[in-house]
C-alpha cells in the first residue's frame, strides 16, 4: 500500500552479547544513576542468578536495593508494592531483572513514581502523561521481548482478565541481553518462553499492521527460534542455541511492538486471568486452533511463515504450505512435551462461554487479527482447543 504511513519505535539502546551483564555499571553511569532498585522474583535468587547482577554493581560502586516480590502474571497490587519500595529507598533508576513479569513491573513502577492517579486509569493506549524514572531491563528468559516493547501486562483480579498498558514511556532506556543468563533455565520454562517468543513472531508477521521492516524482523525471529528451540530445550548448556534463542526473542519483541500481536494472545488472556495458567502455556495451547482459523485471512503470509519454520514449500500451493506450517508448529509442541488441550490444564468445558466473552473484550489485539472474529467463532475455537 503506497499511501500507507508507518511508525517504527524501539528501545534506545540495546546491548547484546555473552558477558553483557558485566557492563551494567557503565550503563547506569550513562544514565547518571546514583542508586538503583533491582526488580525481580524469588526464583532468581534461588537459581543463583542474582549475584551475576549484584557483583558488577558492587564492583562499579553503585548502591542498590532489592524488590524480589514479583509473581507470575503479576497483579496490579505488585506495582504499588514495588513503587513504595523505590520511594522508601530513594532510588533514581530501576533494573528489571528476570522474566517478562519482572520487566513489566519495573516499567510500570517507574512511571507510577512520576504520574498521579490510579493504575487502572493507565490501561489502554497512550494514557501515561509523563516519563518515568530511567529503566534498564535484563531478561533471563528468551521469551517475552518486554525489553523492547512499550507494553506491560497486569492481572486485574476483579475482572479476572489480563490488561495491557501501552505507551512509549514504557520503553526502557537500555535493554541488556546476556545469553549466559538463560543457560540455567529448566527445560519446561525454556519450552514455554521459547514458544511465547515464536508466537510473537508468527503473530507480528501475520498482523494486519505488519509492514516490510517488521516482516524482516519477524521472519528472521521465526527462523532462529524454530531452528534452535529444540536444542535449547534438550541441551540447555548449549550457549550457541541459547544465544540464537535470545536473539530471536529480541527480534520478535521489536516486531510485535510495532505490528502488534493477534488473536492467540487474545485467547490466552482470559485463560490466564481466570485459571492462572502461565502466559506461554496458554498461548501454546491456543496456537494451533487460532492459527487454523486465521489461515484463510492471509494464506500467502502463512505460506511464507511455513518456509521460515523449516517446511519445504516448493511445489505447494499457498494453502498446502500454510497447512504444512501448522503441522510443523504442532510437531514442535509435541517435541517440547507441552500440553495440547485446555482439558489438560483442568479447564472445564462449561467455562468456554465465559472465556469466549472475555476474548471479545480484548479489542486492542483482535483489531490486529488477519481474520475477523465473532463471539461464535471464539466459542468454536475454544471448543477445538478443549
Amino acid at each position: 500500500m503506497l499511501d500507507r504511513i508507518t511508525l517504527f519505535r524501539t528501545t534506545k539502546r540495546i546491548v547484546f552479547g555473552i558477558g553483557a551483564v558485566e557492563k551494567i555499571g557503565a550503563e547506569i553511569q550513562l544514565l547518571k544513576g546514583k542508586k538503583v532498585l533491582i526488580v525481580t522474583d524469588p526464583g532468581i535468587r534461588k537459581a543463583g542468578l542474582l549475584e551475576a547482577l549484584t557483583g558488577p554493581l558492587q564492583s562499579a560502586g553503585i548502591p542498590f536495593a532489592l524488590f524480589d516480590e514479583v509473581e507470575p502474571d503479576p497483579r496490579i497490587e505488585v506495582v504499588e508494592l514495588c513503587a513504595e519500595k523505590a520511594r522508601a529507598e530513594g532510588v533514581d533508576c530501576l533494573i528489571g531483572y528476570g522474566g517478562g513479569s519482572s520487566l513489566d513491573i519495573a516499567k510500570v513502577a517507574a512511571v507510577r513514581l512520576t504520574n498521579s492517579g490510579a493504575i487502572e486509569s493507565l490501561f489502554g493506549i497512550d494514557l501515561i502523561g509523563s516519563p518515568g524514572l530511567p529503566v534498564i531491563l535484563i531478561p533471563t528468559t528468551a521469551g517475552t521481548g518486554s525489553e523492547v516493547t512499550p507494553i506491560a501486562i497486569l492481572s486485574d483480579t476483579r475482572e479476572k482478565l489480563k490488561k495491557g498498558i501501552v505507551s512509549p514511556y514504557l520503553f526502557p532506556e537500555t535493554a541488556l541481553l546476556d545469553p549466559r543468563l538463560t543457560v540455567g533455565l529448566p527445560p519446561a520454562v525454556t519450552a514455554l518462553t521459547g514458544m511465547d517468543a515464536l508466537i510473537h513472531a508468527i503473530e507480528a508477521y501475520t498482523s494486519v499492521n505488519a509492514f516490510d521492516l517488521t516482516d524482516h524482523l519477524a521472519y528472521r525471529a521465526v527462523e532462529l527460534i524454530s531452528a534452535n528451540l529444540r536444542t535449547a530445550y534438550a541441551r540447555g548448556e548449549d550457549l550457541e542455541a541459547r544465544s540464537k534463542m535470545l536473539e530471536g526473542s529480541l527480534l520478535a519483541g521489536i516486531a510485535f511492538a510495532n505490528a502488534g500481536v493477534t488473536a492467540v494472545h487474545a485467547f490466552a488472556y482470559p485463560i490466564g486471568g481466570e485459571f492462572h495458567v502461565a502466559h506461554g502455556l496458554a498461548n501454546s495451547v491456543m496456537l494451533p486452533a487460532v492459527m487454523r482459523f486465521n489461515l484463510l485471512g492471509n494464506l500467502a503470509k502463512f505460506a511464507d511463515m511455513a518456509q521460515a519454520l523449516g517446511v519445504e514449500v516448493e511445489g505447494l500451493s499457498d494453502k498446502e504450505a500454510a497447512l504444512e506450517g501448522l503441522e510443523a508448529v504442532e510437531d514442535l509442541l509435541g517435541d517440547l512435551q507441552i500440553p495440547r488441550r485446555l482439558r489438560d490444564l483442568d479447564i472445564p468445558r462449561e467455562a468456554i462461554p465465559a472465556l469466549a466473552e472475555g476474548v471479545m473484550k480484548v479489542t486492542r489485539l483482535l483489531a490486529n487479527n488477519p481474520r475477523r472474529l465473532t463471539l461464535e467463532d471464539a466459542r468454536r475455537i475454544y471448543e477445538e482447543a478443549w
